[in-house]
């Protein structure tokens, strides 16, 4: 059988949260027989995925692998759509994630709990692949583009904490961030704002628009939201709702049962402080200070991804 792949690059974050259980070698091996020609090419500083994925696909790629976590693949994303947006008569390559990250919510998002082998056999043991085009965001304020999500409030919180849990790998480290994250939490007021019209005004415990269904990959914060229908949701949990029962509620997506939590779809999401501190704001897992307000547009139908075949 003759595969669609003729060649792939496979950019490795090694210093990603799990990526010593995930070595890049077992992964080339992985693909030989699938992908004509596969390079290897690894980073060495933040934001070097990004630039790594230009250059991937200024030379033609057919693929990107991204190995590392939402950070690597928020990067290479980032970068596959500069390069087009760059050359509008640019080809660009499809992106497959490959889990090696403390979340890894991308590839959950995409694939579930599919070993990463076997997503990646999916992928290019077959003459026609599944590429969807999924959407993207991007941030007025700093022109950052958005893969997963973002968040105010907790979940940006919970970011910070996770850092410093040195000793934790993978999902049990965020979830370990968002329980100690709770025992000091205070929500803040702020106005949410999605096309031009105020949905909420008031105090909020987080404020999550994407994107993705999933965040810290266990936490089912958007769950109708879909990759590639050229809106962003946002959901909006009140200071009404006691924070403590969050974690709960969204592993399962039981949250939107509840009154104190609004959720919208649109093209252009706000959120803005309204008493003048700095917002704790967060997208793709890097957390951000300093400015009040964030306004996030809709990319739509931006960014090749390899995907599972649709369920017949």
């Amino acid at each position: 059988m003759s595969h669609w792949a003729h060649n792939a690059v496979i950019v490795a974050n090694e210093r990603a949260g799990s990526a010593a259980s995930i070595p890049v070698t077992d992964i080339a091996a992985a693909c030989e027989g699938l992908v004509g020609e596969v390079s290897v090419v690894r980073t060495a500083y933040p934001g070097h995925a990004r630039v790594l994925a230009v250059k991937a696909a200024q030379d033609g790629a057919d693929a990107v692998l991204a190995v590392g976590g939402d950070g690597t693949a928020s990067e290479v994303a980032d970068g596959l759509v500069a390069a087009v947006e760059a050359e509008p008569g640019l080809s660009g390559p499809a992106l497959l994630c490959v889990p090696a990250g403390t979340g890894n919510s991308f590839y959950k998002e995409i694939w579930q709990d599919r070993p990463w082998c076997e997503s990646l056999a999916i992928a290019f043991g077959t003459e026609r692949p599944r590429i969807r085009q999924l959407d993207m965001a991007r941030v007025e304020e700093t022109q950052d583009t958005v893969l997963l999500g973002a968040c105010s409030g907790l979940v940006a919180e919970a970011l910070e904490t996770a850092a410093g849990l040195t000793r934790l790998t993978g999902r049990v480290r965020y979830q370990e961030a968002v329980a100690a994250t709770l025992r000091d939490f205070a929500p803040h007021p702020a106005r949410v704002l999605v096309d031009g019209e105020v949905v909420h005004d008031g105090s909020v415990i987080l404020a999550n628009v994407g994107g993705g269904r999933y965040r810290g990959g266990g936490f089912l914060v958007l769950p109708r939201s879909v990759l590639d229908d050229g809106l962003l949701d946002v959901c909006v949990v009140t200071g009404s709702l006691d924070p403590r029962e969050l974690p709960g509620l969204t592993r399962e997506g039981r949250h939107l049962e509840r009154p104190e939590v609004i959720y919208r779809r649109g093209r252009r999401i706000e959120i803005e402080r309204t008493d003048g501190a700095p917002l704790t704001f967060e997208w793709d897992g890097e957390v951000q200070r300093g400015r009040t307000r964030y306004a996030l547009d809709v990319l739509p139908a931006v960014l090749p991804v390899l995907s599972p075949p649709e369920p017949s």
